[in-house]
């Protein structure tokens, strides 16, 4: 059980789109001024 949720697909659920927000951020600070 990870933080009261018993489905593992949930939590796999919300570990994903955290993971993917915080790429985004890293992307977007990464690719900010480029010259492309």
């Amino acid at each position: 059980m990870f933080l009261g949720i018993v489905d593992p697909l949930v939590w796999s659920a919300y570990l994903l789109s955290i993971f993917a927000a915080v790429w985004c951020i890293y992307y977007g600070i990464r690719h900010w001024n480029d010259d492309s």
